[in-house]
């Protein structure tokens, strides 16, 4: 779909999405059936019929709970090893039939014997010894196939830990676990890989990734897309900034950085690259903008589903919690993008290229209704299921309202297909999480791990910070940063609540490094994924979209510090006070990123537009007035730099 402002002028800001296996089957039914598309078909199904299941029961009420989250991950489990093949790049094998016997298996002993199965907790039988010691495997196999080795080796390397921890080191060390004791931990009780990352996923994640899905399919990602072009594209930096605008935009509904950066980044990185921005630049801006999706509200990733769940707080408050530093986050990486295009002397993209925003804010501006319902139901006391579940029946019928936005039966079963197959991945890193968060149970590692690490920190806050911080970014490499958030607040979030950090402070903390490891090398998968499309360097694009984000580095401590910020404590004043500075550094910072301001600065400026906008954040109004004074300070030195410049052009 492309915006007709001007056919022959207008900018292509198409987003392009493969199509889904019912889709292809659909359009090439005269060719016939083979085995090839009969294969098709049964995956097509099997992933339409479990966004059904999940939708169903978010409308109209889940099974118990046992049965519930263990139908999720049984399903899931089937659908991986029928999509990925044991071998990346290989074709559906002989292994891969066995992995699919072996999980047909497993389902059919969940299925018909739940009860049996939860009332035998604390005295397993040999076949829960037998079944559960294979969904383990199925488990670890799966999260290989879809998450890569790194994040299936840290779930194994927790079982180890539950049986050899007398080996470790120091305050690590634990008795250990009979088998059995850990086969009850993981499988008969929902302690384990069906403990709260599942029942996150088996009830909300799934829901808002499908509706996700039919958000796309109904035209509300292209929309998105075209009024941020729109509204922005004409500015100093506009094609960048544009870029920023989209991306966080449809990365919140798609809730995965790298997805995303996939989806919007096809022709974004390519319009930057031709109106005069580097490879590695429109790289780096499009990473930073796509993963910065998942922490900006009101949909957010799947994480803050699962932190609600930790917290006791309702998701719609931790949402509301999290929109300034969302905001100041976008507006670091927006201001750098601005500095930077004025330094290049760049302009913007010719307005006769561009969608209007007005016209399609008023010809398609009722796609933000399903958005705005979610909101209004969670606050009006709805719960999160409930919320999902109406939005995606709105979504279908609003995209009535216009032809080229309207979903026949066949985009909604494609819909409830990519839904389900775009949250494969996540499904599989919660049930891995889960056997890490039923271990750290077990062993009472949490502790353990509160206890050395706030003593590695000599009892000092910012020391522990860093370390925490450090250790998310090293946890959070190559995974989702669902299953990187949930290994984080189970081993950091004691730690820092330890150290007197506010609750929802300490989550937002590994939340944050969690989401931001997705550009840190040597495994920044969005990054890398962008700096594929640019034809850039991977770790260059990746060091970039680390100074580009920067701020989302700098966030965590701030809100750490001054929880004012995420409006958890002080007076309207106080918290007014703490955003309006917090805002007027984030356009400080980003000048001192990008070394401009007026002009160019030299080595002493820039130093005191660092001390400026930190000085800024610091909670207080005597730091907010100095730090003010320097920004002046600083502000007439380099004007006054500038002008003198000109005039020497002038004379020459």
């Amino acid at each position: 779909m492309m915006v007709q402002v001007q056919e022959s002028k207008i900018i292509d800001t198409s987003i392009k999405v493969k199509p889904a296996y019912i889709e292809e089957l659909w359009h090439s039914r005269k060719e016939g059936w083979n085995k090839t598309r009969v294969f098709l078909l049964i995956i097509s199904l099997l992933a339409i019929g479990m966004s059904v299941f999940h939708v169903y029961t978010a409308g109209f009420g889940t099974l118990p709970s046992w049965e519930q989250r263990s139908i999720h991950v049984v399903w899931a489990l089937l659908l991986i090893f029928l999509l990925f093949p044991f071998r990346k790049g290989k074709k559906f094998g002989v292994i891969d039939v066995l992995f699919v016997i072996l999980t047909l298996a497993i389902g059919a002993y969940c299925l018909f014997g739940a009860e049996g199965i939860q009332s035998r907790q604390g005295n397993v039988g040999q076949y829960d010894m037998i079944f559960g010691t294979i969904l383990i495997a199925l488990v670890l196999e799966a999260t290989r196939r879809t998450n890569g080795l790194a994040m299936m080796l840290i779930g194994l390397l927790f079982l180890v830990y539950i049986f050899f921890g007398q080996y470790f080191p120091g305050i690590l060390a634990h008795p250990g676990a009979r088998y059995g004791k850990m086969i009850d931990q993981m499988f008969n009780s929902t302690l384990g890989i069906f403990s709260s990352p599942i029942y996150v996923s088996s009830t909300i994640l799934v829901l808002f990734v499908v509706f996700g899905s039919f958000l796309m399919k109904s035209g509300g990602g292209q929309f998105f897309t075209n009024f941020a072009f729109g509204a922005l594209g004409k500015k100093t930096g506009g094609p960048a900034l544009s870029a920023v605008g989209a991306s966080a935009l449809v990365s919140t509904i798609t809730g995965n950085g790298a997805a995303n950066a996939a989806i919007t980044g096809s022709f974004t990185i390519p319009l930057m690259k031709k109106l005069g921005y580097s490879r590695k630049f429109a790289g780096a801006v499009e990473a930073v903008a796509s993963q910065g999706g998942q922490i900006m509200p009101p949909i957010m990733g799947a994480s803050v589903f699962i932190m609600a769940e930790a917290t006791g707080v309702p998701y719609i408050k931790l949402a509301l919690y999290a929109l300034i530093p969302a905001i100041i986050y976008f507006l670091i990486a927006g201001f750098i993008v601005y500095f930077h295009a004025k330094r290049l002397k760049l302009a913007g993209i010719p307005e006769e290229q561009l969608p209007d925003p007005k016209k399609i804010l008023l010809r398609e501006g009722y796609l933000f209704l399903p958005i705005f319902i979610i909101i209004g139901l969670m606050m009006y006391g709805y719960s999160p299921m409930k919320a999902g579940f109406y939005a995606i029946l709105l979504t279908i019928a609003i995209s009535w309202i216009r032809k080229s936005t309207r979903m026949n039966l066949l985009s909604i079963l494609a819909a409830l297909e990519d839904g389900i197959r775009g949250s494969l991945a996540v499904i599989a890193a919660c049930a891995t999480a889960g056997i890490i968060v039923g271990a750290v149970s077990l062993t009472g590692l949490g502790l353990n791990f509160s206890r050395f690490v706030i003593d590695l920190a000599g009892g000092q806050l910012f020391p522990l910070l860093l370390l925490i911080g450090l250790a998310s970014i090293v946890l959070g490499m190559g995974m989702p940063t669902v299953s990187a958030y949930v290994i984080l607040a189970v081993l950091g979030v004691p730690a820092l609540t330890d150290a007197g950090v506010n609750l929802i402070a300490a989550h937002m903390f590994v939340f944050y490094f969690g989401v931001l490891s997705g550009l840190t090398p040597p495994v920044a998968i969005t990054a890398y994924t962008t700096a594929g499309i640019a034809g850039s360097n991977p770790n260059a694009t990746a060091f970039y979209a680390i100074r580009i984000g920067a701020g989302g580095f700098l966030i965590p401590f701030i809100f750490v510090y001054n929880p004012q910020l995420l409006l958890q404590e002080g007076s309207v004043f106080g918290i007014t006070l703490a955003v309006v500075s917090a805002l007027f550094s984030c356009f400080i910072f980003s000048a001192a990123i990008e070394n401009y301001l007026v002009n160019e600065m030299n080595l002493v400026q820039r130093a005191l537009l660092f001390i400026s906008s930190f000085t800024l954040v610091v909670p207080g109004l005597l730091s907010d007035i100095a730090g003010i004074a320097i920004f002046i300070l600083v502000y007439f030195m380099n004007k006054r730099t500038s002008a003198a410049g000109n005039a020497k052009e002038l004379n020459a």
